[in-house]
């Protein structure tokens, strides 16, 4: 499906103030369209993310995007500085008059995207992941995860807090890898460790439903409709890139394992389902 056209308006609730707050897959990051309007260059936010789509299809008169890559729970309250810049705390955007907010966080609280990189390798019977975080009964990745909740839990306490009038949508992350196998030696990784990983970003994503359920915001399903678009297709098919930092949508340099255009576009879709737009 084509991107919704810039500025394009879409009949839907009225909001006046819009807030995107998260982490590398709310920015969208990019290597081919950065944008410095809202944040520095070493966020990597996309000028075409779905934050961005979603206020110019409902026309919010007032926006603020703080999304950056690499950013955790604690990036909310506390400044995310690099040598190349220093992004405020995320929170800083909202304000009392705040009517909508997305967020989508919690991975690189549970470091799921890190262990990406753990799992790569030359041998593909290897399991480098398995084997760093399973020890006996206990899986590291599952108890980092559960540690992620209650940051989630409390970044959307810090929300209402804050925006005690908006309507506050969580975002999940939608499927990187799948959990029938990976695409070996394409990504280098074991078809056990696929399999793993896969598993865990459900988990991730089981996570973030219950602590929207228990916290009474809305959860956005960006998972389910994913299917067959994950990083092992073909380009054009394929909603998140692989290991080799290019992309075909668009055509430049990527961020590997994370959204391309196409799921960027497909990010907003979802959000402006969710709103009613």
């Amino acid at each position: 499906m084509a991107a919704l056209p810039a500025g394009s308006a879409v009949a839907g609730p009225a909001y006046s103030e819009y807030v995107a707050l998260g982490d590398s897959w709310a920015a969208d990051v990019t290597g081919s369209q950065i944008t410095t309007q809202f944040t520095p260059v070493h966020c990597l936010q996309s000028a075409r993310n779905y934050p961005k789509q979603v206020a110019a299809a409902l026309s919010i008169p007032v926006f603020r995007d703080a999304t950056c890559g690499g950013a955790e729970t604690k990036h909310m309250t506390s400044p995310q500085t690099t040598a190349l810049g220093s992004n405020p705390p995320q929170f800083d955007s909202l304000t009392a008059t705040t009517d909508l907010v997305t967020l989508g966080i919690g991975g690189n609280d549970a470091a799921l995207a890190k262990s990406v990189f753990t799992c790569l390798t030359t041998d593909p019977a290897a399991t480098p992941c398995r084997d760093t975080m399973i020890t006996g009964d206990t899986d590291v990745m599952t108890e980092a995860i559960d540690v992620a909740a209650t940051r989630v839990t409390a970044t959307i306490a810090g929300i209402r807090a804050r925006a005690p009038h908006a309507r506050i949508l969580l975002l999940d992350y939608f499927e990187a890898v799948g959990t029938t196998g990976g695409c070996f030696p394409e990504i280098p990784i074991s078809d056990a460790d696929a399999i793993w990983l896969g598993n865990k970003l459900i988990e991730l994503n089981g996570m973030l439903a219950r602590v929207a359920a228990a916290t009474g915001v809305e959860f956005v399903d960006t998972y389910t409709g994913s299917t067959g678009h994950d990083s092992c297709r073909p380009p054009g098919v394929r909603w998140v890139e692989g290991l080799v930092p290019f992309s075909s949508t668009p055509v430049g340099p990527a961020a590997p394992f994370h959204p391309n255009q196409l799921g960027a576009d497909y990010q907003a879709r979802r959000v402006l389902e969710t709103l009613g737009a």
